[in-house]
């Protein structure tokens, strides 16, 4: 089966599924929303130490619903939150939600990077940017400073002196007839690692990566700013998976989290994994397992490869 390949220009999606962004290059923040199509499940996987999320129960297996109807992946930290208020509205305007007795309630999973050291501190998606995401959705995904990866950076340790431009990635693979898009926020506190094992994205320091692991082992002590950060993955496919199953990929996608971001996972990061599924397409569960987590890596490495320089904080290809 082929490798998970990034897309020139946009990344199309599986049939039904919708991406928008919503990029504020003012404050250099901005949200990314992803609708499913009707009847899909939706699982999900919080792994680093200081998540900032909404409705993450609901992706749990032993949740009662299907899954959420929209992940919003956004900027503005815990203020951006706010965003996933006007991702509901949208999504009960166009008659999307989980019915209950007293009508239909949308179900909308969110999580946040920390993005405020970049642009300004007081720039924050909310409910209009949320509602603004999903009235540009396509069914196809923009990469690089957009959306969630307006304000991304990577390579955190050394303070904003030596940050490398994080970005928003997007990778392609195919699991027999089934199609897996993922979606990668990346913000980490340490680098992005490439296929060839080198640094990506970074500390940048005396002219060359400074590598986080080992930064870390000669001393150096990371800075508060350096605690806020994260990655997030959101895997869309028309594989036919139970919200289990789901669940299960999104545990083995950390594996390509991991092979891509250095370190992950930490106190210092809100790393998390989602799987949206609407079911089209009949596959093994596991050889989706395995593809997604590579996927993932695919999707991570992309964002920064795409992502284009802000100021004062230089991108990969500027270095």
């Amino acid at each position: 089966m082929p490798h998970a390949t990034a897309i020139a220009d946009s990344t199309p999606l599986p049939a039904g599924f919708l991406v928008g962004h919503h990029t504020d290059l003012d404050g250099w923040t901005g949200c990314t929303a992803i609708v499913t199509p009707p009847g899909s499940v939706g699982a999900g996987e919080v792994r680093g130490g200081g998540p900032g999320t909404r409705e993450s129960d609901l992706l749990s297996p032993a949740t009662s619903t299907d899954g959420p109807e929209a992940v919003l992946l956004t900027g503005g930290s815990a203020f951006g939150l706010a965003a996933a208020d006007g991702v509901m509205h949208w999504l009960a305007d166009n008659g999307r939600g989980h019915p209950t007795p007293a009508g239909t309630v949308p179900l909308v999973s969110a999580a946040v990077i920390f993005d405020l050291m970049l642009g300004s501190p007081t720039a924050h998606p909310d409910a209009a940017a949320g509602r603004a995401a999903c009235d540009n959705a396509q069914p196809h995904t923009q990469r690089g400073n957009v959306g969630v990866g307006t304000g991304a950076t990577a390579g955190k340790l050394l303070g904003p002196d030596h940050w490398t431009k994080g970005g928003l990635g997007a990778a392609t693979t195919m699991a027999g007839d089934a199609m897996l898009t993922a979606i990668a926020a990346v913000n980490p506190v340490g680098d992005v690692i490439g296929a060839d094992g080198a640094v990506l994205a970074g500390a940048w320091r005396d002219g060359r990566y400074q590598r986080t692991s080992d930064l870390l082992a000669a001393g150096e002590q990371p800075p508060i700013l350096a605690r806020e950060h994260t990655t997030l993955v959101c895997l869309c496919t028309d594989a036919r998976l139970t919200k289990t199953q789901a669940w299960i990929v999104a545990r083995a996608m950390t594996a390509g989290v991991a092979r891509a971001i250095s370190p992950s996972a930490t106190a210092f990061d809100g790393d998390a994994t989602f799987v949206l599924a609407s079911g089209k397409v009949e596959v093994d569960s596991v050889i989706v397992e395995a593809l997604a987590a590579d996927a993932a890596t695919a999707a991570i490495r992309d964002a920064v490869l795409t992502a284009t320089g802000a100021p004062g904080c230089p991108a990969s290809s500027d270095r």
